[in-house]
């Protein structure tokens, strides 16, 4: 009879802390990270506070040896400028670049005279969190701060199909 009543309360204490924990991710995965990472000049920036609330936001993961990358970037930047006029949008590019690659980020920015907010992920916390396993991976983030798009890889062409998804986000 007492083992029973132990079997019984140790079944019920493991099944609650089961759907606890599955409470948690649910909500997890609803919010944006809360991860430190360096901006282009190594200073400290929490990313879920770099989404501004009320603007569309694109986040981009590059890193300076993926060429589908920056083929994107530059084929972005090139649109930037008429994106925030008609849409407001803003765009956040995150290198994944490591140790190693990291000091060649900011030449490359410069080089390209992107204007654009530039974070660098060198210990992956973000990329982990935000679930990207190659780059270039692409979130599209409402006015609300959900992601409501996901896109991995690049080829010519896909900054239009970004554009159509930004274009249906602010006719709602």
């Amino acid at each position: 009879m007492l083992k029973s009543i132990f079997t019984s309360i140790l079944l019920t204490f493991l099944f609650s802390t089961v759907v606890c924990a599955n409470d948690d991710d649910s909500t997890k995965s609803n919010s944006l990270p809360q991860i430190t990472v360096k901006d282009i000049d190594g200073k400290s920036v929490n990313f879920a506070q770099s989404i501004t609330p009320g603007q569309i936001t694109i986040v981009s993961f590059w890193a300076t040896w993926c060429k589908p990358c920056l083929q994107e970037l530059v084929n972005i930047d090139n649109l930037y400028e008429d994106w925030q006029k008609k849409y407001n949008v803003k765009l956040i590019a995150v290198s994944i670049d490591d140790s190693r690659t990291a000091p060649k980020v900011k030449p490359l920015v410069t080089s390209k005279n992107w204007t654009y907010e530039i974070l660098i992920d060198i210990n992956s916390d973000l990329k982990r969190a935000m679930n990207v396993t190659n780059p270039p991976t692409l979130f599209l983030i409402d006015k609300n701060g959900k992601i409501v798009f996901t896109h991995t890889g690049y080829i010519e062409g896909d900054e239009n199909e970004l554009e159509k998804k930004i274009a249906e986000l602010t006719s709602h």
